[in-house]
């Protein structure tokens, strides 16, 4: 189960349908996390396997670059929620833990600025 959840609501899959969102290219979103098409999809396969999901969809014909899927848009903002409840609880308990201040990021875009 804990690879499941990796693939397809891991920080990396995130970033991942953001990126496909952004660039509407496979090609594109994998050189901005740095590796090649092939990896980049097979993550996508790995995602449709593990869950029976498919994240992303043809924009039309002839390499029309993808789009996400109205599915993969629901688990981004569900994965985005639950990252946050995660991201505060971890900052409050780290701060009764510690004894100096912590506090939660407050840019998460400085990864993979393109």
């Amino acid at each position: 189960m804990g690879e499941v959840l990796t693939t397809i609501a891991g920080q990396g899959g995130f970033v991942s349908s953001k990126k496909i969102d952004t660039h509407g290219s496979l090609k594109k979103a994998g050189e901005c996390l740095g590796m090649s098409y092939r990896p980049a999809w097979e993550k996508i396969k790995a995602t449709e396997t593990n869950v029976g999901l498919n994240p992303i969809k043809n924009k039309g014909v002839n390499r029309g670059g993808y789009e996400l899927t109205d599915e993969d848009r629901r688990l981004m903002a569900q994965y985005k929620s639950w990252s946050n409840t995660v991201e505060h609880a971890a900052v409050h308990s780290a701060n009764e833990v510690f004894p100096f201040p912590v506090r939660p990021l407050k840019n998460r875009k400085i990864l993979f600025q393109c």
